[in-house]
């Protein structure tokens, strides 16, 4: 069941991502064209091009990203004791790493500067990375599992400290994999991964019983004074594309029973 729902998930995105939608729609509207079927192409056509002039002119993902990355904040102050440092996978970029034999961050490499913060903070507790390749065409679960030990320990976290988990696909198969890696099953672990992906994380680890406490980073999106119009097609889709999947995929694993609230929020 893992398998069909990473399959499906994935195949689905490939017609819902943003960027892929723009293309074919694009694409079905010059078939159309050559089959004569000029009103059916300017129907979508249309509305494809005005969407792209939007998208190139102005960061619109900003207000999908946004509720995301303010649905929950770092602590005010670190808690006094927990048993771990949690950190999601996300933060290395497996395919660029395996090209060119080195371990290399992509854009979600806060994480790493977020564990080591975090390690210095807390010097006698396990730091326990969760993370997988989630690509269909490359399974490379043992080289994922050494770029994050090479990335960690470059930071500067001892590698004696380290528990390293590097099966995990998705979200879900994150909290399902990291459980029995747990030093304390009941104990209070602090969860870094990018704040857009902090609520699905959080409905994830509370329905499977697991105490976190928030700490977002990578944060995308700007604030009223920094938003702008700026004609940058290519960083506007980096923001949309992650907001939109995560709107998807909070709806998904509501329904799918992966989490008990569809958006989840900070207690206290």
């Amino acid at each position: 069941m893992d398998n069909l729902f990473f399959m499906l998930s994935k195949l689905v995105w490939v017609f819902i991502s943003p960027t892929n939608l723009i293309v074919l729609l694009m694409t079905f509207s010059a078939v159309m064209l050559l089959l004569k079927k000029d009103r059916l192409a300017k129907w979508v056509l249309f509305p494809t091009t005005l969407m792209s002039l939007v998208l190139f002119v102005y960061p619109v993902g900003d207000y999908l990203i946004r509720p995301l990355e303010s649905r929950f904040v770092q602590p005010t102050e670190l808690p006094t004791k927990i048993d771990g440092i949690l950190v999601l996978g996300g933060g290395e970029d497996l395919k660029r790493s395996l090209s060119w034999d080195s371990a290399e961050t992509g854009a979600a490499g806060d994480r790493f500067i977020a564990a080591a913060v975090l390690a210095e903070h807390y010097p006698d507790i396990p730091v326990i990375f969760s993370g997988g390749s989630g690509l269909v065409q490359v399974d490379s679960s043992l080289a994922n599992k050494a770029i994050a030990l090479q990335i960690l320990t470059a930071v500067g976290i001892a590698p004696d400290r380290l528990i390293i988990e590097s099966e995990s696909r998705n979200t879900d198969e994150n909290f399902n994999n990291v459980k029995t890696f747990l030093p304390e099953p009941n104990g209070n672990y602090l969860l870094i991964t990018s704040a857009f992906h902090m609520p699905r994380s959080i409905g994830v680890a509370r329905q499977k019983n697991i105490n976190v406490i928030a700490y977002p980073v990578d944060y995308r999106s700007y604030s009223d004074d920094y938003r702008q119009w700026d004609f940058n097609l290519f960083e506007h889709l980096e923001v949309l594309e992650p907001a939109w999947k995560e709107w998807v995929g909070l709806t998904i694993y509501y329904f799918t029973g992966k989490t008990d609230a569809w958006f989840p929020q900070q207690h206290g």
